[in-house]
């Protein structure tokens, strides 16, 4: 574990708890466990850190995958045949991301960032219930769509940069398959495990992970998430939707004067 503070330790474990809450819940968790951890280890690889979050995220992200998994209608083997393509996507996109800098990884972050706040701010709508399920047919051009450039386009985004792909994927799936948002977002959680596994197998293999540190933050990650997964089912999207806004633009604020003074 590096050289940092106890109270640098607590603020990351309760990002940590607060990520998996978040991403359980709208998916994007890494919008704020990600620059949490750039910010709370400045001198630490950027590599490390991109290692360091998909050790922490995954646990979260399982926890949140059972807790669904229990109570909302997926449609397994599809999410699956998603989640593979988004692993080996993920592991290539781990394999690049071992050569970027922070001081490349904040700006990237910050538009990522900007992007998911305008769609949010831009529809009102978002993580409200809509029709569909897994009861209703899909076209198999649109499954083919949803294998390859789902899984395997933001699978390699999650490898290369990760924040926001929970949100991502929620919004792709909902779009490309036509499910409802509770569907998609727990079809989005297993799909995400995947992309968490394929990336944090390469970062381990290139020996970029702080394992002591992720497993301390990793339980509270895997608390936030299953309390959020419950909270996801049983409603408080609008209370979740201004949470997320809140946090997205404190970070870029925060993130764009780190990088302005950097």
């Amino acid at each position: 574990m590096p050289d940092i503070t106890l109270t640098t330790l607590i603020l990351l474990c309760l990002a940590a708890a607060a990520a998996g809450w978040i991403d359980a819940v709208v998916g994007g968790g890494g919008l704020l466990l990600l620059p949490a951890l750039l910010l709370g280890l400045p001198h630490v690889p950027a590599a490390q850190v991109l290692g360091t979050n998909k050790a922490v995220a995954i646990v979260g992200t399982s926890g949140a995958a059972v807790t669904f998994l229990r109570k909302a209608p997926v449609r397994v083997g599809l999410a699956v045949r998603i989640g593979l393509m988004a692993l080996a996507g993920s592991m290539t996109g781990a394999f690049f991301a071992a050569g970027i800098s922070s001081e490349v990884l904040r700006p990237v972050i910050m538009v990522v960032l900007l992007g998911v706040a305008a769609f949010v701010m831009l529809r009102p709508s978002f993580g409200a219930a809509a029709g569909g399920g897994t009861d209703r047919p899909v076209a198999r051009a649109r499954i083919i769509t949803a294998i390859v450039l789902v899984g395997g386009g933001i699978g390699f985004y999650d490898g290369l940069f990760g924040p926001g792909t929970g949100t991502f994927l929620v919004l792709a799936l909902t779009a490309v398959l036509h499910l409802d948002l509770v569907t998609a977002s727990a079809t989005a959680k297993i799909v995400n495990v995947c992309t968490n596994a394929g990336a944090l197998a390469m970062f381990a293999y290139q020996g970029t992970v702080l394992w002591q540190l992720a497993a301390v933050m990793a339980v509270f990650n895997l608390a936030g998430g299953m309390i959020g997964a419950k909270m996801a089912l049983s409603g408080g999207s609008g209370f979740v939707r201004a949470v997320l806004l809140t946090v997205v633009f404190s970070l870029v604020a925060k993130l764009g004067f780190d990088q302005w003074n950097a």
